[in-house]
């Protein structure tokens, strides 16, 4: 009878701990090249609040000074290492209407437009303007990747990487790694786009995730780290964890059971 009192308390311990395949990334042998549909090279279309950096240059700075925005430091805000906030009064924010506002050219349509097609439009309204045969240069950022991280994560919020592209285990990491109670097999995504807000789910223990259509984050993403059932658990993360709570529960029940044949 003891035997088998002793095995139900340790039952437990063997479905609580986590196992290391659950918690080590990108698992698996690399898959040899072959031609897939690369969907993460679709560019970006270009959504409400997003904000964009937009620089113009001439030969003659002159004929172009009248196009840019006045700002501290950089007038086109363009200069590598601008902070958030400084993106956010040199930038150019994209309004409710999907429109852009710039001086002279006054409000542009940018809303589902790639930055190269933004580009390609304000250069063609540039003309419009100059006549001369000065050459034009114009440069069209995106002020940063802004992704939310929630969940089982080291730290949760908001966050900005300022480069063109972004994987999910880059903003991860960025954020503080997943916690030993996260799913790192069902990473949820949830992304606003033109036709909708979608859902998708990346499973970031396999090496197969480098193939996954959304292994690269795209700018507004919400990356949400769902727990472990260990967690709701409550038994411990690791064998040693484990054991500690199953000790704890046996000496508890123990001594109550001593207490009460004493009583």
């Amino acid at each position: 009878m003891r035997n088998h009192f002793l095995l139900l308390l340790f039952i437990p311990f063997l479905f609580s701990c986590i196992p290391a395949k659950d918690i080590i990334y990108l698992q698996g042998e690399p898959i040899a090249k072959k031609e897939i549909k690369r969907i993460n090279n679709i560019p970006y279309k270009l959504q409400v609040d997003d904000i964009l950096n937009i620089d113009i240059k001439s030969n003659e700075e002159s004929l172009v000074a009248v196009f840019k925005k006045q700002s501290t430091g950089n007038a086109g805000g363009a200069a590598a290492g601008l902070s958030e906030g400084a993106s956010y009064f040199s930038g150019y924010s994209i309004d409710s209407y999907g429109n852009i506002r710039m001086p002279t050219l006054g409000e542009i349509n940018v809303l589902g437009y790639t930055v190269l097609e933004v580009r390609k439009k304000i250069e063609n309204e540039l003309k419009k303007f100059i006549k001369t045969q000065e050459e034009l240069f114009v440069s069209v950022k995106l002020a940063g990747i802004k992704y939310t991280v929630i969940g089982e994560i080291g730290s949760p919020g908001p966050n900005v990487i300022f480069q063109n592209k972004l994987s999910i285990i880059d903003a991860i990491s960025s954020s503080g790694d997943i916690t030993a109670v996260g799913n790192r097999k069902k990473v949820e995504i949830i992304r606003n786009s033109i036709t909708g807000t979608e859902k998708f789910t990346i499973d970031l223990t396999q090496i197969s995730a480098f193939d996954s259509d959304v292994f690269y984050v795209k700018p507004n993403d919400i990356i949400n780290v769902i727990p472990l059932k260990q967690k709701t658990w409550g038994t411990g993360t690791t064998g040693l964890g484990a054991l500690t709570t199953i000790v704890s529960l046996f000496t508890l029940i123990s001594t109550t059971f001593i207490l009460a044949r004493n009583l």
